[in-house]
């Protein structure tokens, strides 16, 4: 069974992530912000890693260069629902940093299992 980290400072987007990612099949770790995450993976890396690009104590962006520093091979699913430039910024950002999805909230479920089984297959 595949384990994911999905990252994400709104409490309601990681429980749809969870509730969808679970029914799936896989297992799900989740953190509130990118500090968390980044300790989570460190402590037990996962084989997909979900993540929020504008969350406080350590923003995606910043997550997804140490992340890819220290693990090149991890891959990263990132998604926005905008701040103060907009969610199109951002996601080109994360691209450029070597994110292999990049999606705007909310995100439809469908599309983000496709995602995720791309990317686990």
């Amino acid at each position: 069974m595949a384990r994911i980290l999905v990252i994400d400072d709104d409490i309601q987007i990681l429980e749809m992530l969870r509730q969808t990612l679970e029914h799936e099949g896989y297992e799900v770790v989740d953190a509130l912000d990118g500090k968390e995450g980044l300790r989570l993976y460190r402590e037990a890396p996962t084989d997909l890693v979900i993540t929020d690009i504008i969350m406080p104590a350590k923003e995606g962006v910043e997550m997804i260069i140490e992340l890819r520093r220290d693990f090149p091979d991890v891959k990263i699913i990132a998604m926005s629902g905008g701040g103060r430039v907009g969610p199109k910024n951002y996601l080109g950002i994360a691209k450029k940093l070597g994110v292999m999805r990049t999606f705007t909230k909310p995100v439809p479920r469908q599309d983000m299992i496709k995602a995720v089984k791309e990317l686990l297959e």
